[in-house]
Parts: C-alpha cells; sequence; structure tokens
C-alpha cells in the first residue's frame, strides 16, 4: 500500500476549552452512568430479539404476504435501530465494558448483510477523524452520482442531481449491503486503501457473510413457505425501502448541508482549523429530542456530541450537549442545531448548489 501522509490539524487556545469541557463532561457521565446502565442493557437485549421475532413470524405465518411484506417492513426499521443503539455503541467500545461483547455485537451488522470490517475503518478512522474533508471522509464519498463537495469533480449528469438522488435514495442500504461493501473489498482507489490493506481472511467473511444474509433473507422463506420469487423480493424491497428512509433521516441531517463548511488542507497536509473548531464547523444537531429519538433512534440528534466525545455512550447526549452548548456560547464557537425539516432541506439546499462546476455557480449568482 502506497504511503498516504495524513492530515494533521492546527493547535490553539482551543485546545484549552476542550480540555475543560472534557473535565465537565466525564465528570457528568459518570454521575449518570448507575441510571442509566440499564436502559444501555435493556436495548442491547431488545432490539435483537425484536429483530430475531420479526423474521421467526415472517418463517411461520409468511405465506400470508401482507404478515410476510409486514415482517420484513418491521425487520428494515428495526435494521436501522440494532445500527443506531447497538452497532454504532459497540464499535466506538461504549455498549459493554468487555471488548469481546462488543466485537460479538458489531457481528450483528454482518448478519443484517453489511460488512463490519470495511464499515468500522470507515466510520472510526475515516469519517471520525475527517468529516467533510474529500479524499478522507468516506460516509460522505460513496458515489459518483452524487456531487456532495463543492469542490468534487463535476460531471453533465449532476447538474440533474437534486432530483434524480432523492428518488434513489431509498435504495440506499440495497447499494450498501450488496454493492458497496465489494467495491470497498476491490477498488483500490477507495478511501479506504489510504489507511488499511485488507487482509485476505477478511475477503472469504465478506462473501460468507453475505451469502448467509441472502440465504435466509430469500432461500430460506422461500423454501418454508412454498411461495414464489416475486413476493420475496417484494418482501425484501419493502425491507430496504423502509430501511433506507429511515437511515437516511439521520444520516443526512448532520453533515451533508449547505449551513456546514467543506475544507480543504494546504499543500503541506495541514487543515485551517484545530480538531474542535473543525468538529463544530461541519456537524450541526437537529433539534426534536422526544422519548422516540432517545430510545429509539440513538439520540441521532445529538450528533455533535458524538463527534466531540464517541467514546461516551449516546444516552448521556442530552446532558452532554447541555454542557457543550453552554461552553460554545460563553466561548463564542459555531454550536448549531436546526428543526428536522431545516436540516433535510439544507442538504437538499447542498445536491441543488453543487449541481453545477463551482465557477458557473459563481458566475450565476
Amino acid at each position: 500500500m502506497e504511503k498516504v501522509v495524513k492530515l494533521t490539524f492546527a493547535r490553539s487556545a482551543n485546545d484549552l476549552i476542550f480540555n475543560s469541557i472534557k473535565q465537565r463532561v466525564y465528570a457528568k457521565v459518570k454521575e449518570l452512568e448507575p441510571a442509566r446502565q440499564l436502559f444501555i442493557t435493556l436495548k442491547a437485549i431488545l432490539f435483537p430479539l425484536l429483530y430475531i421475532a420479526a423474521y421467526s413470524i415472517a418463517l411461520m405465518y409468511g405465506n400470508h404476504t401482507l404478515v410476510l411484506d409486514m415482517c420484513y417492513c418491521s425487520m428494515g426499521i428495526l435494521l436501522v435501530i440494532i445500527f443506531l443503539n447497538l452497532i454504532h455503541e459497540a464499535v466506538h467500545h461504549t455498549l459493554f465494558k468487555r471488548k469481546w461483547l462488543n466485537q460479538l455485537y458489531i457481528c450483528f451488522f454482518d448478519l443484517m448483510g453489511a460488512n463490519s470490517y470495511v464499515w468500522k475503518i470507515r466510520h472510526t478512522r475515516l469519517h471520525h477523524n475527517y468529516p467533510n474533508i474529500m479524499g478522507w471522509d468516506s460516509d460522505i464519498e460513496q458515489s459518483d452520482l452524487a456531487r456532495v463537495f463543492p469542490h468534487g469533480e463535476f460531471k453533465p449528469y449532476h447538474r440533474y442531481q437534486h432530483i434524480y438522488l432523492p428518488l434513489l435514495y431509498p435504495l440506499f442500504l440495497f447499494n450498501w449491503l450488496l454493492l458497496r461493501d465489494f467495491k470497498d473489498y476491490f477498488n483500490k482507489k477507495k478511501v479506504i486503501w489510504k489507511v488499511v490493506s485488507i487482509p485476505g481472511q477478511e475477503y472469504v467473511k465478506l462473501f460468507l457473510w453475505k451469502a448467509f444474509f441472502l440465504f435466509y433473507i430469500f432461500i430460506l422463506p422461500k423454501m418454508l413457505l412454498g411461495i414464489n420469487w416475486l413476493q420475496m423480493v417484494v418482501a425484501f424491497c419493502i425491507m430496504i425501502f423502509t430501511g433506507s428512509i429511515f437511515a437516511l433521516l439521520v444520516l443526512i441531517s448532520p453533515h451533508a448541508s449547505v449551513e456546514n463548511e467543506f475544507p480543504l488542507p494546504d499543500e503541506n497536509n495541514m487543515m485551517q482549523h484545530t480538531w474542535l473548531m473543525h468538529q463544530l464547523s461541519n456537524t450541526n444537531d437537529v433539534n426534536e429530542d422526544n422519548w422516540f429519538t432517545r430510545f429509539f433512534m440513538g439520540c441521532f440528534n445529538y450528533h455533535i456530541a458524538h463527534h466531540l466525545f464517541p467514546n461516551v455512550h449516546h444516552v448521556f447526549y442530552p446532558e452532554v450537549t447541555a454542557i457543550i452548548r453552554e461552553e460554545a456560547m460563553k466561548h463564542q464557537l459555531p454550536y448549531r442545531s436546526y428543526p428536522l425539516a431545516t436540516a433535510l432541506f439544507n442538504h437538499y439546499r447542498l445536491l441543488k448548489q453543487n449541481r453545477m462546476p463551482a465557477d458557473i455557480f459563481e458566475e450565476t449568482m
């Protein structure tokens, strides 16, 4: 693998401010941890059981089309819920104190069709370290169909991306589960190859897990229920469509927005901002906060807290965010939060803004 010079962030007095924030946050987490541990354990048990239950009902009563479709719809939603509340935490080692238990839950991602090996690297080593930086943030740099970065390569069809991309978004999980993972493994131009060479054994796991996913999603129900392939394909599409829409409400809102920055490093691979300022300039929260977002959605609306404190479980994010908001106001740091509808519209504005080359766009403003 060709040696790549990693990016570095500027240093300033903001580093001392962040140290002060960390002290307050960790003290608050220590205070709340005994009472919140019950919710962490409850979700770790409940959500996988609900996924297994939905699948089991599909196997027993799926010869009724409505039951099959409802079960697969539930599995699509539960896939995202498990990802947000369990897998996402396990990959940051915040779900359990024991490393092997976290690793066990990460394997649940493979069971649900994704590849945990490449996603862990994409998420923890690339997205978290370099959010919104072209050539480094693999969570945003996913497909040539989308020109999310304002300085990204322009292709003629990007003129219409604000029209066709929202129509393609329901296929998001189809692309992730059945296409993107293979591209990351076999296309060495992908961002992930900047930080890792994929071991041979992971290629074996990739194919084995994908085959098992397709077996239990398609073949086993077909064998046991005696239904036709069209019914299975429709049920799978329902699972993918509902899961994709549910997932994108979370994944689109905090970063890929016209209100967030997409900075580039200088010729020495140095970023203009400090790490703290970079995270605050490229991430926003979502205003919505209720029992549903806290229990089922993994507190996705508190995304700044997650980026600043990925080693803290999401059940603490409401209190952590209160500290961040207070310190940001005190030190005039750019903390931002929008209603969900506004955050999604800001993403649409970004697609529309980046549909033309930057110089042409500026001339037409």
